[in-house]
């Protein structure tokens, strides 16, 4: 007996669970059955997305993973190789035996389907990158729309700069968590209107610390890998940054990349104790401080990107 026209509307129409990274990617869990999954991605344009190979003694027993793209445009990354599916295109891994990117050339939306459930383990991840990114708004008020904002400037500073597209997904969250230690600052000195002492400014100082421990607390490999830039984001080229004093090539480049694109933002948005600068002041003041404060490198992909 064929099921009723109401039933396979209710199929239709609703998708088991949602969740969204803003900016980043949507997914919906549209089907699970005999240990297999549907699940539905939106991916945004210029966000990255990834397949990771499984951490086991015998790979060639992981799971058949296939991605059917409905809409847009994607680019597939798998270390020197590259390729591009349009609408109706698919691509099939058994097993995923190395990291897989993709990237939105355009707002895509396709189709992962896997022959293991992994909606639950995807969604608590992303669960928790949400958890995250929205503790740091309830926090900071200032970082409101910020972290969205550093990973969308970052992100083409990153492209520009033609760094691989596994570091393009490393600096994707990164940048998006940066100020994620900022948790553990307390909220007199995140919002003291005056200039902090030298004992709040060395506690200030290591919310780049905290962002780090509480990446690796995750568990996650793709915010393990964020952790580092999280770490060394207030890095200057010169040593005179914090908290390790690195300079140059010591500097992770999607850190020095988020150092870069972060002080454009604080600069250019009204703070606690000042009003913001004009475009024009930030950017002639990122130009003086190139080769000092900021990489050079950067600064120049910077200008272009602006």
């Amino acid at each position: 007996m064929h099921p009723s026209f109401d039933t396979m509307s209710m199929f239709k129409n609703r998708s088991l669970f949602t969740v969204t990274i803003d900016g980043i990617v949507e997914a919906s869990l549209l089907a699970s059955g005999d240990d297999t999954e549907v699940i539905y991605h939106r991916l945004s344009a210029g966000a990255y997305w990834t397949l990771e190979p499984e951490s086991q003694e015998n790979p060639a027993n992981g799971p058949l993973e296939t991605i059917y793209l409905t809409a847009g445009r994607l680019t597939v990354f798998s270390d020197s190789e590259e390729l591009t599916l349009t609408e109706g295109d698919h691509i099939s891994f058994h097993p995923v035996s190395r990291q897989i990117v993709f990237y939105g050339d355009m707002e895509s939306t396709f189709l992962y389907i896997c022959s293991k459930p992994v909606f639950h383990h995807y969604r608590s991840s992303l669960e928790e990158v949400n958890h995250l990114a929205l503790t740091i708004e309830q926090k900071d008020g200032y970082t409101s729309h910020h972290c969205t904002r550093i990973m969308q400037m970052s992100m083409k500073v990153g492209q520009a700069m033609k760094l691989a597209p596994s570091e393009l997904y490393t600096l994707q969250f990164g940048a998006y968590l940066h100020d994620v230690g900022k948790v553990r600052v307390p909220n007199e000195l995140l919002n003291k209107p005056g200039r902090l002492t030298d004992s709040e400014w060395e506690l200030m100082k290591r919310h780049t610390i905290y962002g780090r421990e509480i990446l690796l607390e995750t568990g996650l490999p793709y915010l393990t890998q964020a952790s580092l830039l999280v770490a060394q984001h207030h890095e200057r080229h010169d040593g005179s940054g914090y908290p390790f004093g690195l300079k140059g090539a010591d500097i992770h480049i999607g850190a020095a990349i988020i150092a870069v694109t972060d002080s454009y933002d604080a600069m250019t948005t009204d703070r606690q104790y000042r009003r913001a600068k004009p475009a024009a002041d930030a950017i002639a003041e990122i130009q003086s401080l190139r080769g000092t404060l900021y990489h050079p490198d950067v600064v120049d992909a910077f200008l272009k990107c602006l």
